[in-house]
Order: C-alpha cells, then sequence, then structure tokens
C-alpha cells in the first residue's frame, strides 16, 4: 500500500519543488516504486522529471475532472526512473471547474485509491498557496513533508501551515499529519540559520529529519536540463543528501 506524502510550504521560493523531484529520484535510487503527482499549474516538477508538459496528451486536470484515470495519464519519465502525472496551465482553469462539482476536495485521493497497490510512495507537490488544488493533495495524503529554509520568516509561515494541517486533519482528513521538516538550501557558515536550525529541533524533537540538504549550485542547475540533481549530477553533495533523505524516509515509514 503506497504511503502518499504532500510536499507543501505556503511560502514560496523555499525549494518544494526541487525537494519533491529529488526525493522521488532518491527514492527511486533505493529501489521504491514511485509516482509524483505534479499539483503545481505551473507544471514545474513535470518538466523538472523530463517530461516535456507542452506534449502531455493527459494530465492530472484530466484526473481531478474524471476524464481520465490515474493509469492512462501517468507517464513513466525513463531517466528517471518514476512515474509523474504531469501538469501543465489547463490546470489553472480545474480550480474554477472543480468549485461546482460533488467530492470537489476528494478528487486525487479517490484516483489515488485505485493505483494503491501499484506503488510504494506517492509525492505530491503542491503549489504555495491554500487552493482548492492543495487541498485535494492535503485531502489524498498520509502526511506532509515540509521543505524549509532556516530563516526568520520561514518560521512564519510554518506556523500557518500547521494551522492548515490541523483544520484539514479536524474537518476533512484525519489521517493527516506532519511526517516532518526537511532544512533546505543549508548553509552552516551563516550563524542565523543554526540558530534556527536549533530552535526547530527543539520546538518539533523528532518531526526535524537527521538529513539537511545544503545549498548546492548542481541542484539549482539541474531543472534547466529538465532533471532532478539526482539524476544530472549523483556526486554533488546536494544529490548525495537527497538520496540518504530517501534512505531516513524508508527507514521512518514503520514508525510512523
Amino acid at each position: 500500500m503506497a504511503k502518499i506524502f504532500c510536499v507543501a510550504n505556503q511560502k514560496g521560493g523555499v525549494g518544494k519543488t526541487t525537494s519533491a523531484v529529488n526525493l522521488a529520484a532518491g527514492l527511486a535510487k533505493v529501489g521504491q516504486r514511485v509516482l509524483l503527482v505534479d499539483l503545481d499549474p505551473q507544471g514545474n516538477a513535470t518538466m523538472g522529471s523530463g517530461v516535456d508538459k507542452r506534449q502531455l496528451e493527459l494530465s492530472v486536470y484530466d484526473v481531478l475532472l474524471e476524464s481520465a484515470s490515474i493509469q492512462e495519464a501517468a507517464i513513466f519519465s525513463e531517466k528517471c526512473g518514476y512515474h509523474v502525472l504531469g501538469a501543465n496551465r489547463e490546470l489553472a482553469g480545474a480550480e474554477v471547474e472543480l468549485v461546482d462539482l460533488e467530492r470537489r476536495d476528494q478528487r486525487l485521493k479517490l484516483a489515488l485509491d485505485v493505483v494503491n497497490q501499484e506503488f510504494d510512495f506517492v509525492l505530491i507537490d503542491c503549489p504555495p498557496s491554500l487552493s482548492m488544488l492543495t487541498l485535494n493533495g492535503l485531502c489524498a495524503a498520509h502526511g506532509v513533508i515540509v521543505p524549509m529554509q532556516c530563516e526568520y520568516f520561514a518560521l512564519e509561515g510554518l506556523t500557518d501551515l500547521v494551522n492548515t494541517i490541523k483544520q484539514v486533519h479536524a474537518n476533512l482528513n484525519p489521517d493527516l499529519k506532519i511526517i516532518g521538516l526537511l532544512r533546505v538550501m543549508f548553509d552552516p557558515r551563516i550563524t542565523l540559520q543554526q540558530q534556527v536550525s536549533e530552535q526547530l529541533k527543539s520546538h518539533f524533537g523528532d518531526k526535524v529529519f537527521n538529513t539537511v540538504i545544503p545549498r548546492n549550485v548542481r541542484l539549482a542547475e539541474a531543472p534547466s536540463y529538465g532533471l532532478p540533481g539526482v539524476i544530472f549530477d549523483p556526486s554533488a553533495k546536494g544529490s548525495q543528501a537527497f538520496v540518504e533523505f530517501a534512505r531516513e524516509l524508508v527507514l521512518r515509514i514503520p514508525s510512523m
């Protein structure tokens, strides 16, 4: 049975999509069957997984409107080793179209129920806003992985996200919880980042993943080649950190 995790943060520019594609590639590298669901109309996770969003015949948009199944719409990315349920600009229209539909916040969950046995992990890359798309992701997921920079404003954004998760947990999805906080773009030379990192560990305890993703040029370059950093340059420190993170996540699963 697949473990379904949202990669979410209501603050933009925190490396959310970078985290989603590299975690997917890292999990595939350690032998897991992975589906990456791109819920962002920008389609960055799709493009960053070696899939051209302009060439998609079927996308997550069709799945949400129940005109296609995940089996029909998902594409296996040969380069990356995982399946991608892609997104493109069409998805922006789904926001409006879903409003009047029944079970509008459960569409993704119902579609994923059908393919539950085919994957070990389903990762959902959510848009940075709390929209109907994000709500579909949160209703479908067992938990949320929160990538965050160790900066002051990131702590404020985290408070908003925790409140959102509590509301969804109380009203829509009693299984939902924060799986863990992933410290990304970390530069140990900056004193403030070390201080915020310590604050996170003292406040959230074992909810903070042990693995830290360093600030890394190769990870930043990889999307322009349409690949996760883990595939683009496996020897880079950032890539190795994501594979290490994938191993840590797999080890944590039994205790969740």
